[in-house]
């Protein structure tokens, strides 16, 4: 279990994980109801939209001092101005999914070559260990 439990709350910033949306970022502005808030995503190209939270991923990144139902222009004043881009990036899920797509897009002979860079990793563990 982690240490804390994310809340859905104003300003929690989230991973839209379905639709045409999916992977982008997106910031909490308003909570509708039990089943749905109102999320924007001004920097990442995410329209002002009500998602289902079956369609979002919390994250542990909080913006400060983020007010119920803030316009678009100045919720992305207040993204650039946290650096949310960076912070984001230094988070593990950031560089996981970063690694799944660097994966995906290798080609053949790129997986081989990780195959075989993998392999070798192997036999020289297997031998420092034997030694």
């Amino acid at each position: 279990m982690p240490a804390s439990t994310p809340f859905v709350q104003v300003g929690r910033v989230v991973v839209v994980t379905y639709g045409p949306d999916a992977g982008k970022l997106a910031v909490i502005v308003d909570i509708i109801d039990h089943n749905r808030a109102l999320v924007d995503g001004p920097t990442t190209g995410v329209a002002r939209q009500a998602l289902s939270y079956k369609r979002l991923s919390l994250t542990s990144i909080v913006l400060d001092k983020v007010p119920r139902s803030i316009g678009t222009g100045a919720l992305k004043k207040a993204v650039e101005a946290q650096d949310l881009a960076g912070k984001w990036a230094a988070t593990s899920a950031a560089k996981k999914a970063n690694q799944r797509t660097l994966r995906a897009g290798l080609s053949d002979f790129d997986r081989f070559k990780v195959a075989v860079l993998k392999k070798k990793a192997r036999v020289a563990k297997a031998q420092a260990i034997k030694a």
